[in-house]
């Protein structure tokens, strides 16, 4: 009788194990399933997405909630979106004419905070001594410009505004800014339609001067912050935590301007005094879109489609979300 009574105890607790172990194989499985990897696009602009990436404050608030953080260095706007046309990306920060051209592409995404207005952020360059004075001077010239790129809006602007037209009157060469700028420099091409930080740097280091900025043609070229929609839908808690530690960033900036510039001179290998020039000429906005910045894409977007940039006519305002700035904000001032 006690060996019954013993093989039954041991019996017993070998089953007990063995759902202990059972569900705690279960748990770590689901664990496994759940943990989260949040992929942030970032470009080779001067911004606190740089800062923050550089002291590894994403990093840090996600690890709190068992994600874990990817970046990946892009070119230009537009390849943004082809990586999140195919889930390899959630967040990024673009200018205003790739977002127009997503949108009429029906990739799913949202605008999620106004990163900057744009205004002097975007210009057509020409080399120091160049003979091109006005805008009708490009004609016949050879203009570098990243296709789909917030330079891209303003060159086709300006040519609009110059009576020039672009497929006709001058030979726009589609570059990307590593392949323009060597082509700029050794006058391959006649002038560059580019954004900061190399507008800037192209004026200090090899004086060349500005034809048209976005604040002489009145054009607004504002950034954005974006997410993926179905990662937004998902996890909207991160979304707002992602806006919450670009604040912190977008502040600690403006509190430590000179640290932040040297951050940015090493980073990038470029002259402080260049960097602080670009942080004047485009100072980094964390707030909600307005519908001054979504006239102003309005505007972006129907001249695109009048010129067929874009295959269909979009509402600019369809892919404003501005709950999650809205919250983050309100979050930081608990």
């Amino acid at each position: 009788m006690k060996k019954i009574v013993i093989t039954g105890f041991i019996l017993m607790f070998l089953l007990l194990a063995g759902c202990s172990a059972s569900e705690t194989s279960k748990k770590e499985a689901n664990a496994s399933e759940e943990k989260v990897t949040i992929n942030i696009g970032i470009q080779q602009s001067l911004g606190p997405l740089l800062i923050a990436q550089k002291q590894g404050w994403f990093e840090e608030a996600f690890a709190k909630v068992g994600a874990e953080v990817k970046w990946t260095e892009f070119q230009s706007g537009p390849p943004h979106f082809e990586a999140m046309a195919s889930d390899r990306l959630d967040f990024g920060q673009v200018g205003n004419s790739p977002v127009v051209a997503a949108q009429a592409a029906d990739i799913p995404f949202k605008e999620i905070s106004n990163s900057s207005d744009g205004l002097k952020a975007n210009a057509i360059l020409v080399q120091k001594n160049s003979s091109i004075r006005s805008l009708k001077d490009l004609k016949g010239k050879k203009i570098a410009v990243a296709k789909g790129s917030s330079g891209f809006n303003l060159l086709y602007r300006a040519l609009d505004k110059a009576g020039l037209n672009p497929d006709k009157d001058v030979q726009i060469i589609q570059l990307q800014p590593d392949e323009a700028q060597p082509a700029f420099e050794t006058g391959s091409v006649n002038a560059w339609s580019i954004w900061e930080p190399f507008i800037t740097f192209q004026k200090v280091e090899h004086d060349a001067r500005v034809l048209e900025d976005g604040e002489s043609l009145n054009v607004y070229s504002p950034g954005f912050t974006i997410v993926r929609t179905k990662f937004a839908n998902e996890h909207p808690e991160l979304v707002v935590e992602f806006l919450k530690v670009y604040e912190k960033a977008r502040i600690w900036q403006e509190e430590n301007l000179d640290e932040a510039i040297n951050i940015y001179a090493e980073a990038k290998k470029i002259d402080p005094e260049v960097v602080r020039q670009v942080l004047e000429n485009n100072p980094a906005l964390n707030k909600p879109i307005s519908e001054k910045i979504i006239n102003a894409q309005q505007e972006t977007a129907d001249f695109q489609y009048s010129m067929e940039a874009i295959k269909q006519k979009i509402d600019a305002s369809k892919v404003v979300d501005n709950t999650y700035i809205e919250k983050a904000l309100q979050e930081l001032e608990k």
